[in-house]
């Protein structure tokens, strides 16, 4: 019984503690890392990227976020190296940490190669204190150029920052 009521007390102190993360007025900042052979298409063979979000929260547990990516692609890829930017929106459910995203990237490799990638997320945000994050995260990118080429589907682990509003 004892343990019942510890592990629902506990429960409860992370609901009230996390209800207070995703509100709305509040800022968020980004950085993440995909890739090191954790992303994956049909004619790649190492990935790695860098991903910078920056976002407001519109009302509690959904937020807005601005995009700029770097991809460096090995092997004998057809794109080169890429820039990206695009929007994305985010929504926190029922204020446990896990959040599902989707948005529109807009990708640029040099002057060879230029796509527009919808993008769906599935990550968790786990506070380490009142406002940091660690957010691994499953993403999908998927191609309108060329879907069995250029759609990528990976892990990406990011350190997110929660900004009280004033």
């Amino acid at each position: 019984m004892m343990k019942k009521l510890t592990l629902l007390l506990a429960a409860f102190v992370v609901a009230i503690t996390a209800n207070a993360q995703f509100e709305q007025g509040k800022k968020y900042i980004s950085a993440s890392l995909s890739g090191l052979d954790l992303t994956y298409n049909g004619s790649s063979d190492l990935k790695f990227g860098f991903q910078a979000k920056g976002g407001y929260f519109l009302a509690d547990n959904l937020a807005v976020l601005g995009v700029l990516g770097y991809n460096h692609v090995g092997g004998d890829d057809p794109t080169p190296d890429s820039f990206s930017i695009g929007a994305q929106g985010r929504y926190y459910i029922i204020q446990n940490g896990i959040y599902l995203g989707a948005g529109i990237t807009y990708k640029h490799a040099n002057h060879s190669y230029n796509d527009f990638m919808p993008t769906v997320e599935l990550g968790y945000a786990f506070f380490i204190n009142r406002t940091v994050t660690i957010e691994p995260s499953l993403f999908y990118e998927q191609s309108l150029k060329d879907h069995s080429k250029y759609s990528n589907v990976g892990l990406r682990l990011g350190l997110g920052i929660y900004l009280f509003p004033n």
